[in-house]
């Protein structure tokens, strides 16, 4: 984590700077908000994002009231220091009016891959016998696996003769599988992409 008294509290008079909110494990944007010295101390100390409210003129921390927190993983900074970029582990909705983000329900299809590992998750703690996401991770590895086996055919096979539209949705059904592997063995998302980040380097 940054050093608080390295920002650039002075640029605004009113010593705020904006902070930006992000969900760590999808990348979708959830809000933004405004943090003082203060509020920023008091997220990087207690790992609860809070921030300062400019009606009510004190701190607040996201959740207090719905209990739809927001857990803090990271704080970036941008170029000039007066701005924040804040990595979040959401529990719950992150606006008021019930939507995962203040920007509205709405994904970037990148954004799609996180939010359907979450999706998957949720499923495999559920105890809806019906979900095929729960028969399939209840089956183990023979059937998920087999699963990845029988759509990396489907792939192959479209690529070399039933065109892009089909192939890109045989593309979709392994990879929805693969992330269902990757539930069922007890491994996130972010690390597969930290392994990727790995070798770029």
């Amino acid at each position: 984590m940054m050093d608080p008294s390295s920002l650039n509290w002075g640029k605004n008079p009113d010593g705020l700077l904006p902070a930006i909110v992000q969900d760590a494990e999808t990348a979708q944007v959830l809000m933004l908000g405004y943090m003082n010295r203060d509020a920023l101390e008091q997220t990087v100390r207690t790992k609860q994002i809070t921030f300062y409210s400019r009606s009510k003129k004190r701190l607040w921390t996201k959740g207090e009231t719905s209990g739809n927190t927001l857990g803090l993983v990271d704080v970036k900074v941008d170029c000039d220091g007066d701005a924040l970029l804040i990595q979040a582990q959401p529990q719950g909705p992150t606006c008021h009016n019930g939507a995962r983000s203040c920007f509205g329900d709405s994904e970037l299809p990148l954004e799609t891959l996180g939010v359907l590992m979450r999706t998957i998750s949720e499923r495999s703690l559920s105890g809806d016998s019906s979900s095929y996401t729960k028969q399939l991770l209840n089956g183990g590895a023979d059937t998920y696996g087999a699963k990845i086996l029988e759509e990396a055919e489907e792939v192959v096979r479209a690529a070399k003769g039933e065109g892009k539209k089909r192939t890109a949705e045989e593309a979709a059904d392994l990879l929805y599988h693969l992330l269902v592997l990757l539930q069922g063995q007890d491994i996130g998302i972010v690390e597969v992409a930290n392994e990727l980040l790995r070798r770029r380097k």
